[in-house]
């Protein structure tokens, strides 16, 4: 195989893209992408993971396998009422990670 070639800035941009892998991976599936919709519409409040599952057409055990990936990367965490989790976005972190690849993209090209 063929080695590519990169500007530094291009190495830059992709040297980012496999630091925040574990990120984009999480962000890559579809129904992470529906729970991090869901969250997002309800920001103060959150939701459960029984909420989550009403709302979407996979099992309980599913849904929080999910929420654990995404809590793994930090797009959300959870605080416990009584006997639930209650779960909200925590994006900060996950934008700015993201706002790196941009940029450095962006960079490369200039």
């Amino acid at each position: 195989m063929e080695e590519v070639t990169m500007e530094p800035k291009q190495k830059a941009a992709l040297d980012e893209f496999i630091d925040d892998l574990d990120i984009l991976n999480a962000l890559a599936d579809k129904h992470r992408q529906q729970i991090i919709i869901l969250l997002g519409s309800r920001l103060k409040q959150g939701m459960t993971v029984g909420d989550l599952t009403t709302q979407l057409d996979i099992s309980q055990p599913a849904v929080s396998h999910h929420l654990k990936i995404l809590r793994s990367v930090n797009i959300v965490d959870s605080t416990r009422n009584g006997l639930e989790n209650t779960y909200r976005l925590t994006l900060d972190d996950t934008l700015e990670r993201l706002e790196r690849i941009v940029k450095l993209i962006r960079e490369s090209n200039a």
